[in-house]
């Protein structure tokens, strides 16, 4: 990761360049932005920039020793932490060392739910617990390799429990000699006063729509106008437009389960209903949430039908032919209560509740709504 891969954030990049330059790293760094915003991306650009032998004025050389094991993020005084799905077998970050390394290569912008779709561990809970502060301080004691600096970046570091942040919080006060901790949240709010209070913050905006739309062509070949409306829609988060992306190359399938679903439950049928919740139980918290949104806009798409302006609707094909089909069955009288209930629904898997409680107990709402008599 460069700090050319960084999509957008130039200002950022550029008051990261000058800390290295002139000499002001700070010891303990901060990186606050929402989700897709690339606030781990940036650390990690950050991070090979100050060890990188021959960098350049604005961007690490590429070629030397040091960028050569940042390719494979195997360098010797480079560590991560992260948040695991806590096991006998996991206890701490580098038990699953391979698996994050591969993620990360993979995609830098990487959500909380993409690692624990890759762990396996979509339904536990995300924890960076006490044995991991314990192998922050092992990792620290020992001297620099090949770098001047050890450096430790520490991915969603809210997800501390009580422990390893008070722990964390004894090393911020007394850092060893040439130690560089890179913070990486989303909520900084989550984070102790204490620990903030003790890093220099480094605030990573959203994506400005502009930036967004020009990577989306570059990296996904899509049209400037459809990147356009990807980029609105994904309001600044690269992480959003791929799985805005990703939820158009799965719009079919989308249908036909959203369809399949809704004939279940407006009449019940037990055995379909069943077969329904047990194949959205089966697709992925990712796709699940992908789901939900896409059966929003359906829904959305029924009461423009018929109550606005049905030129806004930009539905062709099978899904035009389904949604003026369905809009009857979405109204004033329930209108409200579908989108309410789709909404609570991606809330609770976002927090990891049960897939097959969550879609049992909406598709008997569903039969509710379904069967509301138009209002007059």
């Amino acid at each position: 990761m460069f700090f050319r891969d960084i999509i957008g954030q130039t200002d950022v990049k550029q008051r990261l360049i000058h800390t290295v330059s002139g000499s002001r790293i700070s010891h303990a760094q901060l990186f606050f932005g929402p989700q897709g915003s690339g606030a781990l991306a940036l650390a990690l650009a950050y991070a090979r920039y100050v060890h990188c032998t021959r960098r350049g004025a604005e961007e690490a050389c590429g070629e030397c020793p040091s960028c050569v094991k940042y390719d494979k993020l195997v360098h010797p005084d480079l560590h991560f932490v992260y948040p695991v799905a806590l096991s006998k077998d996991v206890r701490v970050s580098t038990n699953v060392i391979t698996e994050w390394r591969q993620a990360f290569l993979e995609n830098p912008y990487l959500t909380l739910d993409e690692w624990f779709g890759r762990l396996e561990a979509e339904n536990k809970q995300a924890v960076i617990g006490t044995e991991e502060s314990g192998e922050i301080l092992r990792k620290l004691s020992l001297t620099t390799f090949e770098g001047e600096y050890k450096i430790m970046i520490i991915w969603m570091a809210e997800k501390m429990n009580l422990q390893a942040a008070n722990k964390l919080l004894k090393i911020l006060e007394e850092p060893p000699d040439k130690t560089l901790f890179l913070l990486v949240t989303e909520s900084e709010d989550q984070l102790l006063r204490t620990i903030v209070s003790r890093t220099q913050l480094v605030k990573v905006r959203r994506i400005a729509d502009n930036d967004l739309r020009d990577a989306l062509v570059q990296r996904h070949q899509l049209s400037a106008d459809d990147a356009a409306k990807m980029a609105y829609q994904a309001d600044g988060s690269y992480a959003a437009a791929r799985l805005l992306i990703e939820r158009d190359e799965n719009a079919a399938f989308y249908l036909a389960t959203f369809q399949k679903w809704m004939r279940a439950s407006l009449k019940f049928d037990a055995q379909k209903v069943i077969a329904s919740v047990d194949e959205l139980a089966s697709i992925g918290r990712e796709r699940q949430k992908q789901f939900l949104g896409y059966s929003l806009e359906l829904v959305r798409d029924s009461l423009v039908l018929n109550y606005g302006d049905a030129s806004l609707v930009r539905l062709t094909g099978e899904e035009l032919g389904f949604v003026q089909k369905f809009a009857p069955f979405v109204h004033k009288a329930n209108g409200e209560r579908f989108i309410d209930e789709l909404n609570t629904a991606a809330q609770h898997i976002e927090r990891n509740g049960s897939p097959k409680i969550i879609f049992m107990d909406l598709s008997f709402k569903l039969n509710e709504m379904l069967n509301v008599p138009k209002a007059v």
